[in-house]
């Protein structure tokens, strides 16, 4: 069977699966004791004050918002170089995203362009830490006291990751983090949202489960977004290892670019000064991106395309008035970014034989 390198591969070992069989066997499925554990840990862990699990990344992102109360007619300004999630987010409250094109270097939102987007209905900003690599903190958060926004870190694929010594999830107002299946660790669906304050937590926490100040006892409108007893079972035994899993995708990361720093034609990722890059993706950007893609998928090197077209082109947005937008850096971008396989997972000599693939279609 010829050699194939997956571009992501959840690693569950016997512990995910003792922890869940506990569960199971305890015959509590949800409203458990585990998920406080999980939340309890991984706020810990980030050194934040509040942390509310929910049963995926978007939900994560609705009950956020919700619980900032940004709602009709309120203006968020995010990025369209993201998975459509940040900014349907929005749209679920009732709000409209404007989108600010990105540093073609990080491929984060660009803090230059921001301040032109601002108008007097603009409510809050909603970054993403786009795979794995924090924004420019720095900027972002003056321009948000200057202009009194709230902040929506949207962490989805950057758990772990710091910017100047500080993990990503503590400067906003709220920050979400997704354990989908193949984030940096994963309960295989889940979510978590952080809260700076006890008043928006406590609302978060009843958006989540149904608007219950206490059971049965419904206080404001609210939904199901409860994570299960075996989600928080499998992040618990997950988060042990995140920082172990981390450094083996920023070392593969170091070993890629290092092996392909001499090819003119391939970029290598750009890491902000002062910033941990937990590379959730390794992205390349290359002019002949599809042709060498097909080339590697030859091989048995999968890769993927992170993200194939802004969202302001997706039907849904075009219906919504945003045709005739056009954002220059995300529109040369998106022709030009290239997944590959960095993951825990992969070896050495797999990092070689990516290296030396594509290194012979640059010869061809």
């Amino acid at each position: 069977m010829a050699k194939r390198i997956p571009i992501a591969k959840p690693i569950i070992s016997k512990r995910e699966i003792d922890a869940v069989t506990r569960v199971l066997k305890s015959g509590l499925l949800v409203a458990g004791e585990k998920v406080k554990e999980f939340q309890k840990r991984f706020a810990k862990y980030l050194g934040a004050k509040y942390a509310i699990a929910t049963s995926n990344g978007t939900t994560a992102l609705h009950a956020a918002l919700w619980g900032l109360d940004i709602s009709e007619g309120d203006e968020v300004i995010t990025t369209s170089f993201s998975f459509v999630a940040s900014s349907n987010a929005i749209l679920f409250v009732g709000g409209k995203p404007v989108f600010v094109d990105i540093d073609p270097k990080t491929f984060n939102i660009d803090p230059e362009k921001i301040e032109d987007k601002i108008t007097d209905r603009t409510k809050a900003l909603l970054i993403v830490h786009l795979y794995g690599q924090p924004c420019d903190m720095k900027r972002i958060m003056k321009i948000c006291r200057e202009y009194g926004l709230l902040l929506i870190e949207d962490c989805a694929q950057a758990h772990g990751a710091e910017y100047k010594g500080r993990k990503v999830g503590t400067f906003g107002d709220v920050a979400i983090f997704s354990f989908y299946a193949t984030k940096n660790m994963t309960t295989g669906e889940g979510g978590m949202v952080i809260a700076k304050k006890k008043s928006v937590a406590e609302k978060i926490r009843m958006i989540v489960d149904q608007g219950q100040k206490t059971k049965y006892n419904h206080v404001i409108l609210g939904h199901n977004f409860r994570m299960t007893e075996i989600q928080a079972a499998i992040g618990v035994e997950q988060l042990k290892k995140l920082d172990e899993w981390n450094d083996k995708r920023i070392k593969n990361a170091r070993f890629l670019t290092e092996r392909l720093r001499d090819i003119k034609e391939v970029k290598t990722p750009f890491v902000l000064s002062g910033v941990k890059h937990v590379y959730h993706q390794y992205v390349i950007k290359c002019k002949r991106r599809n042709q060498l893609r097909k080339y590697l998928s030859k091989m048995g090197i999968e890769t993927a395309i992170h993200y194939p077209k802004p969202i302001y082109r997706q039907p849904l947005y075009q219906k919504l008035g945003y045709k005739n937008l056009r954002l220059k850096e995300v529109e040369r971008v998106v022709r030009e970014v290239l997944s590959l396989p960095i993951h825990p997972s992969v070896t050495r000599k797999d990092l070689e034989f990516i290296a030396d693939g594509i290194k012979k279609f640059m010869k061809n």
